[in-house]
Protein backbone atom coordinates (compact mmCIF):
# COMPACT_ATOMS: atom_id res chain seq x y z
CA UNK A 1 0.00 0.00 0.00
CA UNK A 2 1.16 3.52 -0.82
CA UNK A 3 0.97 6.02 2.04
CA UNK A 4 1.28 9.79 1.66
CA UNK A 5 3.27 11.51 4.41
CA UNK A 6 2.23 15.16 4.59
CA UNK A 7 3.90 16.47 7.73
CA UNK A 8 7.02 18.43 8.59
CA UNK A 9 8.45 15.28 10.21
CA UNK A 10 7.73 13.10 7.17
CA UNK A 11 11.34 11.92 6.87
CA UNK A 12 11.35 10.57 10.42
CA UNK A 13 7.93 9.01 9.88
CA UNK A 14 9.20 7.32 6.71
CA UNK A 15 12.23 5.98 8.57
CA UNK A 16 10.04 4.50 11.29
CA UNK A 17 7.62 2.98 8.78
CA UNK A 18 10.47 1.36 6.85
CA UNK A 19 11.60 -0.30 10.07
CA UNK A 20 8.18 -1.28 11.42
CA UNK A 21 6.17 -1.91 8.24
CA UNK A 22 8.55 -2.49 5.31
CA UNK A 23 5.71 -3.60 3.03
CA UNK A 24 4.33 -0.05 2.98
CA UNK A 25 5.52 2.44 0.37
CA UNK A 26 5.70 5.76 2.18
CA UNK A 27 6.14 8.90 0.08
CA UNK A 28 6.32 12.54 1.12
CA UNK A 29 7.80 15.92 0.33
CA UNK A 30 8.27 19.43 1.70
CA UNK A 31 7.36 20.83 -1.72
CA UNK A 32 3.63 21.57 -2.04
CA UNK A 33 3.50 20.89 -5.79
CA UNK A 34 5.32 17.59 -5.44
CA UNK A 35 3.05 16.59 -2.58
CA UNK A 36 0.03 17.35 -4.77
CA UNK A 37 1.44 15.09 -7.48
CA UNK A 38 1.99 12.23 -5.05
CA UNK A 39 -1.37 12.42 -3.27
CA UNK A 40 -3.54 11.05 -6.07
CA UNK A 41 -1.85 7.65 -5.98
CA UNK A 42 -2.15 7.20 -2.21
CA UNK A 43 -5.33 5.79 -0.64
CA UNK A 44 -4.05 6.49 2.87
CA UNK A 45 -2.59 9.75 4.17
CA UNK A 46 -0.72 10.54 7.37
CA UNK A 47 -0.32 14.26 7.81
CA UNK A 48 -0.95 17.58 9.50
CA UNK A 49 -4.04 19.64 8.65
CA UNK A 50 -1.98 22.62 7.47
CA UNK A 51 -0.38 20.49 4.72
CA UNK A 52 -3.45 18.41 3.94
CA UNK A 53 -5.95 21.27 3.54
CA UNK A 54 -4.48 22.48 0.19
CA UNK A 55 -4.74 18.94 -1.17
CA UNK A 56 -8.39 18.63 -0.14
CA UNK A 57 -9.13 22.09 -1.49
CA UNK A 58 -7.73 20.96 -4.84
CA UNK A 59 -10.27 18.13 -4.89
CA UNK A 60 -7.93 15.32 -3.85
CA UNK A 61 -8.96 13.00 -1.05
CA UNK A 62 -7.82 9.73 0.51
CA UNK A 63 -9.89 6.80 1.65
CA UNK A 64 -8.59 7.47 5.15
CA UNK A 65 -6.56 10.30 6.69
CA UNK A 66 -4.73 9.96 9.99
CA UNK A 67 -4.17 13.49 11.25
CA UNK A 68 -0.99 14.14 13.19
CA UNK A 69 -2.82 16.78 15.25
CA UNK A 70 -5.30 16.29 18.08
CA UNK A 71 -7.26 19.26 16.75
CA UNK A 72 -8.83 18.88 13.31
CA UNK A 73 -10.78 22.16 12.96
CA UNK A 74 -9.04 23.21 9.68
CA UNK A 75 -10.24 19.97 8.08
CA UNK A 76 -13.88 20.77 8.86
CA UNK A 77 -14.09 23.88 6.65
CA UNK A 78 -17.23 23.82 4.51
CA UNK A 79 -15.35 24.32 1.23
CA UNK A 80 -13.28 21.14 1.67
CA UNK A 81 -14.17 17.77 0.20
CA UNK A 82 -15.31 15.08 2.61
CA UNK A 83 -16.35 11.54 1.77
CA UNK A 84 -13.30 10.03 3.45
CA UNK A 85 -12.57 8.65 6.91
CA UNK A 86 -10.71 10.96 9.27
CA UNK A 87 -9.00 10.12 12.54
CA UNK A 88 -7.35 12.56 14.89
CA UNK A 89 -4.29 11.87 16.99
CA UNK A 90 -5.48 10.30 20.24
CA UNK A 91 -3.72 8.55 23.08
CA UNK A 92 -0.30 10.05 22.32
CA UNK A 93 -0.40 13.45 24.05
CA UNK A 94 -1.29 12.46 27.61
CA UNK A 95 2.17 12.42 29.16
CA UNK A 96 3.60 15.48 27.39
CA UNK A 97 0.50 17.52 28.24
CA UNK A 98 0.65 16.36 31.85
CA UNK A 99 4.33 17.35 32.04
CA UNK A 100 3.42 20.81 30.73
CA UNK A 101 0.62 21.33 33.25
CA UNK A 102 2.72 20.02 36.13
CA UNK A 103 5.55 22.38 35.16
CA UNK A 104 3.43 25.50 35.51
CA UNK A 105 1.36 24.35 38.47
CA UNK A 106 4.57 23.74 40.44
CA UNK A 107 6.12 26.97 39.13
CA UNK A 108 3.09 28.90 40.38
CA UNK A 109 3.02 27.15 43.74
CA UNK A 110 6.74 27.81 44.25
CA UNK A 111 6.50 31.40 42.93
CA UNK A 112 9.21 30.64 40.39
CA UNK A 113 8.67 33.54 37.99
CA UNK A 114 8.33 36.18 40.68
CA UNK A 115 11.52 34.88 42.30
CA UNK A 116 13.28 35.20 38.97
CA UNK A 117 12.07 38.81 38.78
CA UNK A 118 13.41 39.37 42.29
CA UNK A 119 16.80 38.05 41.25
CA UNK A 120 16.89 40.35 38.22
CA UNK A 121 16.17 43.23 40.60
CA UNK A 122 18.82 41.93 43.09
CA UNK A 123 16.14 41.72 45.75
CA UNK A 124 16.33 38.89 48.31
CA UNK A 125 13.04 36.98 48.20
CA UNK A 126 12.52 35.00 51.40
CA UNK A 127 8.79 34.30 51.03
CA UNK A 128 7.81 30.81 52.09
CA UNK A 129 5.82 28.85 49.49
CA UNK A 130 2.99 26.47 50.27
CA UNK A 131 2.40 22.94 48.96
CA UNK A 132 0.20 21.37 46.32
CA UNK A 133 -1.25 19.07 48.96
CA UNK A 134 -4.90 19.97 49.41
CA UNK A 135 -5.03 22.32 46.42
CA UNK A 136 -8.20 22.18 44.35
CA UNK A 137 -7.68 21.44 40.66
CA UNK A 138 -10.46 21.68 38.08
CA UNK A 139 -9.71 20.04 34.72
CA UNK A 140 -12.14 21.23 32.06
CA UNK A 141 -12.15 18.54 29.41
CA UNK A 142 -11.98 15.24 31.29
CA UNK A 143 -11.21 13.06 28.29
CA UNK A 144 -8.14 10.95 27.59
CA UNK A 145 -5.70 13.84 28.00
CA UNK A 146 -7.55 15.23 31.01
CA UNK A 147 -7.38 11.87 32.74
CA UNK A 148 -3.65 11.66 32.08
CA UNK A 149 -3.10 15.13 33.55
CA UNK A 150 -5.18 14.14 36.58
CA UNK A 151 -3.15 10.96 37.11
CA UNK A 152 0.08 12.96 37.15
CA UNK A 153 -1.32 15.44 39.69
CA UNK A 154 -3.00 12.90 41.98
CA UNK A 155 0.18 11.81 43.85
CA UNK A 156 0.66 15.41 45.04
CA UNK A 157 -2.46 15.14 47.18
CA UNK A 158 -4.58 17.60 45.23
CA UNK A 159 -8.38 17.43 45.12
CA UNK A 160 -9.39 16.70 41.55
CA UNK A 161 -12.64 17.56 39.84
CA UNK A 162 -13.41 17.38 36.15
CA UNK A 163 -15.81 18.94 33.67
CA UNK A 164 -17.11 16.98 30.69
CA UNK A 165 -20.09 17.11 28.36
CA UNK A 166 -22.06 15.03 30.84
CA UNK A 167 -21.51 14.03 34.50
CA UNK A 168 -19.85 10.65 34.97
CA UNK A 169 -17.77 8.59 37.37
CA UNK A 170 -14.17 8.68 36.17
CA UNK A 171 -10.94 7.90 38.03
CA UNK A 172 -8.91 9.59 39.42
CA UNK A 173 -11.38 12.49 39.70
CA UNK A 174 -13.40 12.82 42.90
CA UNK A 175 -16.25 13.78 40.59
CA UNK A 176 -16.84 14.81 36.99
CA UNK A 177 -19.63 17.29 36.36
CA UNK A 178 -21.31 18.57 33.21
CA UNK A 179 -20.54 21.82 31.41
CA UNK A 180 -23.46 23.52 33.14
CA UNK A 181 -21.50 23.31 36.41
CA UNK A 182 -18.42 25.15 35.07
CA UNK A 183 -19.16 28.57 36.58
CA UNK A 184 -19.84 27.12 40.02
CA UNK A 185 -16.72 24.96 39.91
CA UNK A 186 -14.55 27.84 38.68
CA UNK A 187 -15.27 29.56 42.00
CA UNK A 188 -14.03 26.44 43.82
CA UNK A 189 -10.72 25.90 42.01
CA UNK A 190 -7.19 26.96 42.90
CA UNK A 191 -6.11 25.78 39.45
CA UNK A 192 -8.40 25.81 36.42
CA UNK A 193 -6.94 23.88 33.49
CA UNK A 194 -8.71 24.15 30.15
CA UNK A 195 -8.32 21.19 27.79
CA UNK A 196 -11.52 21.66 25.77
CA UNK A 197 -11.39 20.98 22.01
CA UNK A 198 -12.65 23.52 19.49
CA UNK A 199 -16.34 22.93 18.86
CA UNK A 200 -19.22 25.40 18.46
CA UNK A 201 -20.21 24.67 22.06
CA UNK A 202 -16.77 25.44 23.51
CA UNK A 203 -16.11 28.87 22.01
CA UNK A 204 -16.02 31.98 24.23
CA UNK A 205 -16.59 29.84 27.33
CA UNK A 206 -14.12 31.83 29.41
CA UNK A 207 -15.58 35.33 29.51
CA UNK A 208 -15.79 38.18 32.01
CA UNK A 209 -18.60 36.54 33.97
CA UNK A 210 -16.66 33.30 34.44
CA UNK A 211 -13.36 34.98 35.32
CA UNK A 212 -15.21 37.10 37.90
CA UNK A 213 -16.22 33.87 39.66
CA UNK A 214 -12.63 32.70 40.05
CA UNK A 215 -10.66 32.97 43.27
CA UNK A 216 -8.14 35.86 43.30
CA UNK A 217 -5.35 33.38 44.12
CA UNK A 218 -6.29 30.99 41.29
CA UNK A 219 -4.19 30.19 38.21
CA UNK A 220 -5.82 29.72 34.80
CA UNK A 221 -4.02 27.46 32.31
CA UNK A 222 -5.28 27.27 28.72
CA UNK A 223 -3.78 24.45 26.71
CA UNK A 224 -7.00 23.52 24.91
CA UNK A 225 -7.96 25.98 22.20
CA UNK A 226 -7.57 29.75 21.96
CA UNK A 227 -11.17 30.31 20.84
CA UNK A 228 -12.40 29.13 24.25
CA UNK A 229 -11.20 32.42 25.78
CA UNK A 230 -12.50 35.94 25.26
CA UNK A 231 -9.08 37.59 25.14
CA UNK A 232 -10.11 41.09 26.25
CA UNK A 233 -12.04 39.66 29.19
CA UNK A 234 -9.03 37.67 30.40
CA UNK A 235 -6.77 40.73 30.22
CA UNK A 236 -9.32 42.87 32.06
CA UNK A 237 -9.76 40.19 34.73
CA UNK A 238 -6.01 40.01 35.34
CA UNK A 239 -5.85 43.78 35.57
CA UNK A 240 -8.73 43.76 38.07
CA UNK A 241 -7.14 41.02 40.18
CA UNK A 242 -9.90 38.46 39.65
CA UNK A 243 -7.24 35.74 39.31
CA UNK A 244 -3.60 35.39 40.25
CA UNK A 245 -2.26 34.61 36.81
CA UNK A 246 -2.69 32.86 33.48
CA UNK A 247 -0.54 30.50 31.43
CA UNK A 248 -1.63 30.67 27.80
CA UNK A 249 -0.33 28.10 25.34
CA UNK A 250 -2.94 28.54 22.59
CA UNK A 251 -4.32 31.73 21.07
CA UNK A 252 -7.06 32.69 18.63
CA UNK A 253 -4.44 33.90 16.17
CA UNK A 254 -1.01 32.30 15.93
CA UNK A 255 1.60 33.63 15.86
CA UNK A 256 0.21 36.24 18.22
CA UNK A 257 0.27 39.73 16.60
CA UNK A 258 2.79 42.15 18.17
CA UNK A 259 0.01 44.54 19.21
CA UNK A 260 -2.05 41.91 21.02
CA UNK A 261 -2.69 42.82 24.69
CA UNK A 262 -1.54 39.39 25.91
CA UNK A 263 2.07 40.51 25.42
CA UNK A 264 1.79 43.14 28.15
CA UNK A 265 -0.97 41.72 30.35
CA UNK A 266 0.03 41.44 34.01
CA UNK A 267 0.91 37.97 35.31
CA UNK A 268 0.28 36.30 31.95
CA UNK A 269 2.81 33.85 30.53
CA UNK A 270 2.77 32.83 26.86
CA UNK A 271 4.24 29.46 25.89
CA UNK A 272 3.81 29.51 22.10
CA UNK A 273 1.68 26.39 21.49
CA UNK A 274 4.43 24.15 22.85
CA UNK A 275 2.48 22.12 25.41
CA UNK A 276 2.12 18.84 23.53
CA UNK A 277 4.73 18.03 20.89
CA UNK A 278 3.86 15.14 18.59
CA UNK A 279 6.42 12.40 19.20
CA UNK A 280 7.02 10.55 15.89
CA UNK A 281 7.34 7.13 17.53
CA UNK A 282 3.95 7.43 19.22
CA UNK A 283 2.24 8.87 16.14
CA UNK A 284 3.54 6.11 13.87
CA UNK A 285 2.47 3.52 16.44
CA UNK A 286 -1.05 4.97 16.43
CA UNK A 287 -1.06 5.07 12.62
CA UNK A 288 -0.05 1.42 12.29
CA UNK A 289 -2.65 0.35 14.84
CA UNK A 290 -5.34 2.26 12.96
CA UNK A 291 -4.07 0.95 9.61
CA UNK A 292 -4.58 -2.62 10.82
CA UNK A 293 -8.06 -1.65 11.98
CA UNK A 294 -8.78 0.08 8.66
CA UNK A 295 -7.71 -2.95 6.66
CA UNK A 296 -9.60 -5.31 8.97
CA UNK A 297 -12.86 -3.37 8.93
CA UNK A 298 -12.65 -2.57 12.65
CA UNK A 299 -13.52 0.73 14.41
CA UNK A 300 -10.73 3.31 14.16
CA UNK A 301 -9.27 5.04 17.19
CA UNK A 302 -10.13 8.73 17.22
CA UNK A 303 -12.49 8.64 14.23
CA UNK A 304 -14.14 12.01 13.60
CA UNK A 305 -17.84 12.54 12.98
CA UNK A 306 -17.90 15.39 10.46
CA UNK A 307 -21.40 16.42 11.54
CA UNK A 308 -20.48 16.73 15.23
CA UNK A 309 -17.07 18.22 14.51
CA UNK A 310 -15.10 15.83 16.72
Amino acid sequence: MKVLLADEKHRRHAELLRALAPSLEAVGSDDADELHGLAGDCPVWLGSPDRVVPLLRAGLRPQWLQSSWAGITPLLAEDLVRGYRLTRAVGIFGQVMAEYVLTYVLAHERQLLSRLASQVERRWDARMPSSLAGRRVLIVGAGNIGQSVARFLAPFGVELRGIAREPRALAPFAEVLGMDALAEQAAWADYLINLLPDTPATRDVYDAALFARMRPEALFINTGRGVAVVDADLVASLQAGHLAGAVIDVCREEPLPPAHPFWTAPRLLLTGHSSAPTLPELLVGLFLDNLARFQGGQPLRGEVDFQRGY
